[in-house]
C-alpha cells in the first residue's frame, strides 16, 4: 500500500468515506460526524496539501489529514510554542477494517511530523466518544485535557475537545510513501 497526497479528484471519495464512517460510528452509539462535512472546506485542505490517501492498487483504503495548524482554542500558548503537527479526519474504509491501517497511518504521520521537525503529534477527538479515545491511548497517545467550551457556534460546548499527543519519531509503518517531503516547521 502507498500513501499519496490527495488531489481534487479525491473529493467525492473523501466525502463518501465520511458518510460511511458516520454511519458506522452511529451504529456504535456516537453522534460523531453526524453533520455532513462542507465540501468546500475539504477541498481547501486538499489544495493546501494536508490531506493524504492510503491507496491499495486502484482502491482507496484510508485517509488522514496532517497539518502544522492547530484548531483555534484547543491548545495553550505554551503547547503551541512546541513544534507540533496535528492529525485529524483519520478514516479507514470498512472494507479494510481490522488490519491496523489506522495505527500504521498514525505511525506514518508521526514519522512525517518528525521529518518536519515536530516534537509532538497531536490530535483532538470527539469529547463523548470514549471508544475512540481508548483507541488513541492504545496507539501510544497520552491524554492532555478536555476542552468543553468555546468550540461550537456562539461559544457553546465543543464536541471535539478531547486532546492527546505522543512524541514523533521515525517509524517502520510499512507503506510506500509517495508524498512530497514535508516543509520544515518554522521556528
Amino acid at each position: 500500500m502507498r500513501v499519496t497526497a490527495a488531489t481534487p479528484a479525491d473529493l467525492e471519495a473523501l466525502l463518501a468515506f465520511r458518510i460511511e464512517a458516520s454511519a458506522w460510528i452511529s451504529k456504535l452509539g456516537s453522534d460523531q460526524w453526524s453533520r455532513p462535512y462542507p465540501a468546500d472546506r475539504l477541498l481547501a485542505t486538499i489544495e493546501g496539501g494536508t490531506v493524504f490517501m492510503l491507496r491499495d492498487g486502484g482502491r482507496t483504503a484510508g485517509t488522514i489529514t496532517v497539518t502544522p495548524e492547530a484548531e483555534e482554542g484547543l491548545w495553550s500558548e505554551e503547547e503551541l510554542a512546541e513544534p507540533s503537527m496535528f492529525v485529524n479526519k483519520l478514516t479507514i474504509s470498512r472494507d479494510y477494517a481490522g488490519q491496523n491501517l489506522g495505527g500504521r497511518l498514525l505511525d506514518w504521520a508521526g514519522d512525517r511530523a518528525y521529518r518536519a521537525g515536530a516534537r509532538w503529534l497531536r490530535l483532538d477527538a470527539w469529547t463523548t466518544n470514549e471508544r475512540l479515545q481508548r483507541y488513541y491511548l492504545d496507539q501510544g497517545f497520552q491524554y492532555v485535557t478536555t476542552i468543553r467550551e468555546g468550540g461550537a457556534v456562539n461559544g457553546g460546548p465543543r464536541v471535539s475537545g478531547w486532546l492527546a499527543q505522543r512524541p514523533t519519531g521515525l517509524a517502520d509503518h510499512g507503506f510506500t510513501d509517495e508524498t512530497p517531503v514535508p516543509d520544515p516547521l518554522s521556528a
